[in-house]
């Protein structure tokens, strides 16, 4: 009987296409979002913070539909298995898949905390000046407190699953060289 080939198998091109614009719109959004709130200089309602926050906006609006669309993708096509079946102890693999969950659960709620920010104050949420997002929220000031609240509060936890994220791929490539990582590589 031949032995298993340790050549991990690898994710499908769209799903990396995918991971990857996410990635690079995710940290994209943060750092522009990070640097929102210490522009030096410029009021809230100044034309160059509010230009930041048209693009930040914007491009939070991308990072929703890509997830959206990673999760159809990833309901049709499960995940390549390990390359070494059992080579992960099985509370790694438990956080590791919570990981992920709460991963995706902030690329839903992030952009939509985001959305609700800013209805909820009643400004215009527009996508790279092509349209407006319709206003499914009244003005509400509570409101607007309440959700800029929780668009920082998952920003930043946000940026913690990131940590652990990338520490687990590091931990993958250089420590363990088991091929997990290199799958979406």
């Amino acid at each position: 009987m031949p032995l298993p080939a340790r050549i991990p198998a690898s994710y499908t091109r769209t799903a990396k296409v995918l991971h990857w614009l996410v990635a690079l719109f995710i940290l994209t959004n943060l750092v522009i979002g990070l640097r929102m709130e210490r522009f030096p200089g410029y009021s809230h309602k100044s034309p160059e913070w509010n230009g930041i926050l048209f693009w930040h906006g914007s491009i939070g609006a991308v990072v929703l539909w890509l997830a959206i669309a990673r999760i159809i993708w990833r309901t049709g096509h499960r995940p390549p298995p390990l390359p070494l079946p059992g080579s992960i102890p099985p509370w790694q693999a438990w956080i590791a898949h919570g990981v992920h969950a709460l991963l995706y659960l902030a690329m839903l709620a992030l952009p939509l905390s985001g959305y609700a920010h800013r209805v909820a104050g009643n400004h215009p949420v527009s996508f790279f000046g092509l349209w407006s997002w319709p206003d499914l929220l009244a003005p509400n000031e509570s409101l607007r407190v309440l959700f800029g609240s929780i668009h920082v509060d998952l920003a930043l936890a946000l940026g913690g699953l990131l940590i652990l994220h990338v520490g687990a791929v590091l931990k993958h490539l250089l420590i363990n060289r088991d091929g997990v990582a290199k799958r979406m590589l």
